[in-house]
């Protein structure tokens, strides 16, 4: 089983989203794209936001950051 879950990692992100606002992440193929577009970035050299990760894995610490709040999603208007 995967930890944190989809739904879990999603409720995390979507966090302080008012009533009416839209979701930051709302389906699980955004929150994938997400975390593998940050694995990529640490595979590119990146700096983790976590000092001891669990795993070495580029993909579990970017997954990691997501979960803990350490690294935001923004959309492409936000940037």
């Amino acid at each position: 089983m995967i930890h944190p879950s989809y739904v879990e990692l999603m409720q995390v992100v979507n966090e302080g989203v008012e009533i009416g606002e839209e979701p930051v992440v709302n389906s699980r193929y955004s929150i994938v794209i997400a975390a593998a577009k940050r694995a990529r970035q640490l595979i590119d050299g990146a700096e983790s936001e976590i000092v001891h990760p669990k795993c070495n894995k580029p993909l579990s610490i970017a997954v990691e950051e997501l979960y803990r709040g350490d690294v935001k999603i923004v959309t492409d208007d936000e940037e």
